[in-house]
């Protein structure tokens, strides 16, 4: 017998999507809530990660069932500098979030391999032509752009390695700058998964989209062959482009999207440098769980008002987005991340949590700046390089 109804019908089954229905499971087991996802399996192919010290009071307890691997440190290397720093770090999987939203689910609330082709905030029109009634419905897929956005991308090539012998790595390296920079600022980032299997991934801020998987993949296999680890099978492989965002209109990209109310990707909670949405994909789904009003109308006016809020706070990490692609050359785009390993630990900590204080703020503004001055103030005053147009397909 189909589904027709529910009282929360989430749209895409990725991370942000995924997270709301374990977060609404675990906190209003009272409500039915179905996720609707195009996909086989929900997440696609990911390896997301994130730190400790990201996590909001509540997340702990609900992300635990997703996490696959998990260290007491990680490294950077720059050509300048290496460090060894001691915040804890997590990886989640695809695998693993597709197991635990439908464990959390009752059985048949789980709409895999469906794909959503008309929505309002009380409604949901299948491929098929069925029709789900929802009490409230939220938009969690992802976004091909950003409207009346500008900035840059974060792209990537990502592969499982399992190699003959020992990698003798004991911790992840979340950024190695130390190669051939190419196409803005490089870098590679190691996950050890076992003594034997290994994630790789080239990672680029740059200024264009496109990705030459064939060119990555070489690099790929270069960079284990220059650490001598001999590459029995590539078990693994995934690719993404996601958006750093540098300059916007948030009242007009929200009006440009319609619909229901959203998450993820498409209310842009992202951090506008690192384009990472682990912790807001994670602190806005325990927000949802304590609203009165789960109406279609009272989950856009949340959703709306969350996203404005996030907005608001990203205003400096969006000014340091504008540095990096429009005042830094973009070989020497490095050179700003290699100073801010530098800094305090706790810092950093706070940055990637998108909670840096105003103390923090000026700690990392203070001193020698990495990037020409003049360059920054032209890059402030929108007079430095073009920034790319985030809303055009990828």
């Amino acid at each position: 017998m189909r589904l027709n109804s529910c009282d929360l019908a989430i749209l895409g089954g990725g991370l942000a999507g995924g997270l709301i229905a374990m977060a609404m499971a675990a906190e209003r087991p009272d409500l039915r809530v179905v996720v609707i996802e195009r996909g086989r399996k929900l997440g696609g192919e990911h390896v997301w990660s994130f730190f400790a010290s990201d996590l909001p009071p509540g997340g702990a307890a609900l992300v635990e069932p997703l996490i696959a691997a998990r260290w007491d440190g990680y490294a950077v290397h720059f050509p300048g500098r290496s460090r060894m720093l001691s915040t804890p770090y997590r990886s989640v999987t695809s695998d693993r979030l597709d197991a635990a939203v439908r464990a959390a689910l009752p059985p048949g609330c789980v709409l895999s391999g469906t794909e959503a082709v008309a929505a309002t905030p009380e409604r949901v029109v299948l491929g098929d032509g069925h029709v789900i009634a929802a009490k409230g419905v939220i938009d969690a897929r992802g976004a091909s752009g950003l409207t009346h956005m500008a900035g840059g991308w974060q792209k990537f090539l990502g592969q499982t390695l399992r190699l003959a012998a020992p990698h003798g790595l004991a911790r992840p390296i979340v950024m190695d700058a130390r190669v051939e920079q190419a196409d803005g600022y490089r870098f590679v980032y190691c996950l050890p998964f076992s003594a034997t299997e290994i994630f790789v991934e080239d990672t680029y801020y740059a200024d264009a989209p496109a990705l030459d998987l064939p060119v990555l993949r070489r690099r790929i296999a270069d960079y284990a062959a220059r650490h001598g680890w001999r590459v029995e099978a590539v078990t693994y492989e995934e690719t993404g482009v996601l958006p750093v965002i540098a300059a916007g209109d948030f009242a007009a990209f929200w009006r440009a999207g319609g619909g229901p109310a959203r998450a993820g990707i498409r209310a842009a909670l992202v951090h506008p440098l690192t384009s990472y949405s682990f912790p807001d994909a994670l602190r806005f789904a325990l927000h949802l769980t304590t609203l009165d009003n789960l109406s279609g109308e009272g989950l856009e006016r949340a959703s709306h008002a969350w996203a404005a809020e996030h907005w608001r706070q990203g205003r400096f990490y969006r000014m340091l987005s504008r540095m990096l692609f429009s005042a830094s050359r973009p070989d020497a785009r490095w050179r700003l991340l290699e100073r801010f390993y530098g800094l305090p630990e706790p810092l950093i900590e706070r940055f990637y949590a998108g909670r840096s204080s105003l103390a923090d703020r000026l700690r990392i503004l203070a001193g020698k700046p990495p990037v020409p001055v003049g360059a920054a103030l032209a890059s402030l005053a929108g007079r430095g390089r073009t920034l790319a147009d985030l809303g055009g397909a990828r």
